[in-house]
């Protein structure tokens, strides 16, 4: 990815300029229709059809459908699009991404590198030679003034990472290949979000902070994904494309014997977040994909909330978490899971605490040296709903394969609940077809 040396007074300069970048942003502006509206009539004000998912209960979701035309805005970088959020506040608006917008920018919208946020006396090699086991230990995680700095100069990044969006939002890319990168888009407490015909990419920390007691080895620990829905409702995302660019964990240095890791999850549902529906995007060459639901210990937020719908996305080489579920009622049906010969694999849906998984209709295509039975991975005790899946063209009962192949970790059938909420069930051998050509940014049409 490219980047930019800018000193840290910029990063100031950034995150004040909101107010200043208003009287560019705020004024709606001409723009062309949406790539991949087939039907030419552009896919602003398109609303969540009824019955499509969870999102589609206890109401519907509009996003932004109603806003007038002086809430109607085109931005073009980091600063616009915080801008236009404030100016419209929780009134109804239209948020149309054009080009490349940039969460590590300086005031221009240029990207910058991670020195740009360093503070403190903080570089990565002090902080390498300050923590190496051998000379800190294995039994402590890191404190004193390289931590702290490491600390400050997240805060840094943080500051300028994470984006909020407001209630009555309609997000969407338009023109050729609108793309968000290194931003962490955060859907947190508010209602009626709609994110459409986005391509997401690399949402790095550039802080990773490590941890010697993770695990037996120690860990390098980091934040951010792409995009968080976080104690909200009724949120639709729908044709986007995830992944972490050019940013690959493979290619990452080890340092301390473990994988430098930059990313965390490429899209995590959270913390009594509820009704939504997940349609046609694609999630590719991850590791930590999808949480539906992030800790075993958050059932008052959680327990009854949850209730998402994932159905035709491909997941594209992802490793894990596709999803993992805790406490939700989840339906999962008429996705593409794909893991090729030579891409990391671990497992692809994660059984958690309480939940309540439907996973019906779906397709899978794996490499020869994949163990079925490593599809489903139990966390914690569960019950699940697993029917007519189809492993590389087979019918595959998903539940059996896996008790037969992992003996040590039973799991048992029924969800417990029958899902209502689908407009279409797809037949799971046409699933690879339809998903791979409809699935992903630039293939949205109009509702």
């Amino acid at each position: 990815m490219p980047a930019r040396m800018c000193h840290p007074r910029a990063i100031a300069v950034v995150l004040g300029c909101a107010s200043l970048a208003l009287t560019v942003s705020a004024p709606a502006q001409a723009g062309p229709a949406p790539h991949g509206d087939r039907h030419g009539k552009g896919i602003e004000r398109s609303v969540l059809p009824a019955k499509d998912g969870w999102a589609a209960a206890e109401g519907t979701t509009t996003g932004g459908a109603r806003a007038t035309p002086d809430h109607v805005y085109t931005v073009r970088d980091r600063a616009e699009l915080i801008a236009a959020f404030e100016d419209a506040g929780d009134a109804p608006k239209i948020i149309r991404i054009a080009g490349t917008v940039h969460g590590n920018s300086d005031a221009d919208g240029a990207p910058i590198d991670c020195e740009a946020y360093e503070t403190d006396g903080y570089t990565l090699e002090k902080y390498l030679a300050a923590y190496d086991p051998a000379v800190w230990g294995r039994d402590e995680v890191p404190s004193g003034p390289l931590e702290d700095a490491r600390a400050a100069s997240a805060k840094l990044q943080k500051a300028a990472v994470n984006v909020e969006v407001p209630s009555h939002t309609t997000l969407i890319g338009v023109g050729a290949n609108p793309t968000v990168i290194g931003a962490s888009l955060q859907v947190k407490g508010v209602s009626d979000v709609i994110v459409r015909n986005l391509t997401f990419e690399d949402t790095y920390d550039c802080f990773p902070q490590w941890d010697p007691t993770d695990g037996d080895e120690g860990a390098w620990n980091s934040e951010y994904d792409n995009l968080v829905v976080h104690g909200s409702s009724h949120v639709w995302v729908d044709h986007n494309t995830f992944s972490d660019g050019d940013r690959h964990d493979a290619d990452q240095p080890h340092y301390f014997g473990q994988v430098y890791q930059q990313h965390d999850g490429l899209f995590d549902i959270v913390r009594g977040a509820d009704l939504v529906t997940v349609s046609w995007n694609v999630l590719r060459d991850h590791d930590k994909t999808m949480l539906i639901g992030n800790s075993d210990s958050a059932s008052a937020d959680d327990r009854g909330k949850l209730r998402v719908t994932l159905h035709h996305n491909l997941f594209q080489d992802v490793k894990e978490r596709a999803p993992r579920v805790r406490f939700g009622k989840v339906d999962s049906y008429n996705n593409h899971f794909v893991a090729t010969e030579g891409s990391p694999y671990g497992y692809t849906y994660g059984i958690g605490a309480e939940s309540q998984l439907v996973a019906e209709h779906n397709a899978f295509t794996v490499a020869g040296g994949i163990d079925k039975a490593t599809i489903l991975k139990k966390w914690s005790e569960s019950s699940l709903t697993a029917g007519d899946n189809y492993v590389n063209g087979r019918k595959t009962d998903l539940i059996a394969v896996h008790n037969a192949g992992v003996p040590a970790e039973q799991l048992t059938e029924g969800a417990g609940w029958t899902p209502r909420l689908r407009t279409r069930i797809d037949h799971p051998r046409t699933v690879p077809a339809l998903v791979d050509r409809g699935a992903g940014a630039g293939r949205a049409t109009g509702h």
